[in-house]
């Protein structure tokens, strides 16, 4: 079987195959992945699918008929464990290898194993069983203790505390989302938590959790105990690159490939996803990104590189990430951080929006926003052309006159 093969059946893996069939590819188009479920959607795993509010249905990144009149086969239950590069061979667990023409890898990552097991009860949240696992220990009543408070952290609490769950977050740095967060910003978070009845425990680890389902312990690094009938473990994720430890391509946390996707000294290999490592035209060193949108956008660019090799585009995005918790739509775009000067807009516990821009010497580098759409789409804008962090802040001072400002010293 040669035509382009696609491994992995999540966003970037599904968009990938039919941005090539919308640009004209007439090639064979196989998808091969290692769960059995038809293709789902993951961001609402954490939100409307774990309340209950959406549905199996909902998730269906591809119908079946849409998959059969673009003629995508999709080889599901089908384990990829190594490549041959030099005779364009997929190994996979379930039948021969699988010839190609053009092989994208789109396998995505998993979910960061619990350092203390994970019996019964103990629960990490990254497929579509592992929902309907911590699903039905949140029961209202229930305790749940969340070990982690980045963003599926943060949103598996908003939504057990919609469910009556009681709730308690946990977290060694000082405030929710701490990666992209300033003190101040991430203030806002924890105040957002503790305003619907989470415990928050920042600024301490976990050493054991011990017990089962229905009696946990788990034992603090200052010596304190919580009790939980269930746990969450959120502490981030690992890309699924194992399979090609022996296949000669450049592994570092993700598999490296160039600016247009392509994987380092190999031809006719894409990457899309979290799995890639991409080198930053901004910055130099590579990175690897795990949002749903760069994982949309870098399918456009391979599709687009595989069906005219000769005209290649460079990957070029905005980073964007959301997160919907309680009554808050929270969007993140560029890369704010918190060793960065910030200016901040609007204040979400009294206007109920709010906007923080991020500024190094003048430069904008990035914004978290809070309810505030319009501010969100200038910002997006903003950082595409290079705006000036003036330019931005005057653009939001037009629509808004509260504003204050912070710097780091």
């Amino acid at each position: 079987m040669s035509g382009t093969v696609i491994v992995g059946a999540s966003v970037a893996g599904v968009r990938t195959a039919q941005a090539l069939r919308s640009q004209g590819y007439s090639g064979a188009i196989t998808i091969v992945d290692a769960e059995e479920e038809w293709p789902y959607d993951k961001p609402a795993l954490s939100k409307s699918f774990l309340s209950g509010q959406s549905h199996r249905d909902s998730l269906e990144l591809i119908s079946k008929t849409e998959a059969a009149s673009l003629e995508i086969e999709l080889l599901l239950g089908t384990r990829a464990i190594g490549l041959d590069v030099a005779e364009k061979l997929l190994e996979v667990d379930r039948c021969v290898p699988i010839a190609y023409d053009s092989l994208v890898i789109a396998t995505g990552g998993r979910a960061r194993p619990s350092p203390w097991g994970q019996p019964e009860g103990v629960h990490v949240l990254r497929t579509l069983d592992d929902a309907r696992k911590l699903h039905n220990d949140l029961s209202p009543g229930a305790h749940l203790a969340v070990v982690g408070a980045g963003f599926i952290g943060a949103e598996v609490a908003s939504t057990a505390r919609a469910a009556n769950v009681e709730v308690t977050l946990i977290d060694p740095l000082p405030y929710p989302m701490s990666r992209v967060m300033t003190p101040e910003v991430g203030d806002w978070f924890s105040r957002l938590h503790e305003a619907h009845g989470v415990t928050t425990r920042f600024g301490v680890g976990v050493e054991s959790i011990d017990g089962g389902r229905g009696n946990f312990a788990l034992k603090l690094t200052d010596g304190t105990e919580v009790r939980s009938d269930s746990v969450l473990v959120g502490i981030g994720s690992m890309p699924n690159d194992e399979w090609l430890t022996d296949s000669g391509l450049l592994i570092d946390n993700g598999v490296l490939c160039d600016e247009f996707c392509r994987a380092i000294q190999t031809e006719g290999i894409y990457v899309a996803g979290d799995a890639a490592r991409l080198m930053d035209q901004q910055t130099g060193p590579s990175v690897r990104l795990e949002h749903w949108t760069n994982a949309v956008e870098q399918a456009k660019t391979v599709a687009h590189n595989i069906v005219n090799p000769g005209d290649a585009q460079i990957h070029q995005s905005v980073e964007y990430v959301w997160s919907d918790q309680y009554d808050w739509r929270i969007q993140v775009a560029g890369r704010p951080s918190h060793d960065l000067d910030q200016v901040t807009h609007g204040d979400p516990f009294v206007q109920g929006r709010a906007a923080a821009i991020f500024v190094k010497g003048g430069a904008l580098r990035g914004a978290v926003v809070v309810n505030w759409p319009r501010v969100l789409i200038e910002a997006r804008k903003a950082i595409a052309r290079k705006w000036t962090a003036q330019e931005l802040n005057d653009r939001i001072e037009s629509l808004t006159q509260s504003v204050s400002i912070t710097s780091k010293d």
